[in-house]
């Protein structure tokens, strides 16, 4: 299989680039809305988690030449405050470092009291052609899964 070379990532993309989402917390967005029991009318991990790696892949993404995206490798964060239904959330991820092929962000999430939580996030840089036939191949054993 022909692999694409991989680019030079620090051409398109640059420590200080940040980009900034913001939410209105609805059912669908809480505990309740993912199931969960006591806490069904404040904003679910899942949910804050989600709004973090959005922030992080609208910040760069665009960037990139045609052909290449980013896909998630890690991340830690905490959630220390809780947000109710109603409330606005805004998540600022902020590209700290490009390692090679490897973006690393620093994300802040905030509601209207204050801040309600932080975490780190790892991207990878890749050529989404390549990179379906390696998650083509991997799958190929289940063979029910269809990749485009």
């Amino acid at each position: 299989m022909a692999v694409a070379p991989m680019i030079d990532v620090s051409q398109y993309l640059t420590p200080g680039i940040s980009e900034i989402l913001q939410r209105t917390v609805e059912k669908k967005h809480t505990g309740g809305g993912y199931g969960g029991g006591a806490m069904e009318d404040l904003l679910a991990t899942p949910a804050y988690v989600e709004l973090m790696i959005r922030a992080a892949i609208q910040a760069v993404d665009h960037r990139l030449p045609k052909g290449y995206i980013t896909v998630g490798r890690g991340m830690a964060f905490s959630h220390d405050a809780p947000t109710g239904t109603g409330m606005s959330v805004s998540v600022k991820a902020t590209l700290v470092e490009v390692r090679g092929n490897r973006l690393l962000f620093d994300i802040i999430a905030s509601d209207e009291l204050g801040e309600i939580g932080s975490g780190k996030h790892e991207r990878v840089v890749v050529n989404r052609d390549d990179w379906a036939k390696k998650v083509k191949e991997r799958l190929k054993p289940i063979q029910r899964i269809e990749i485009k």
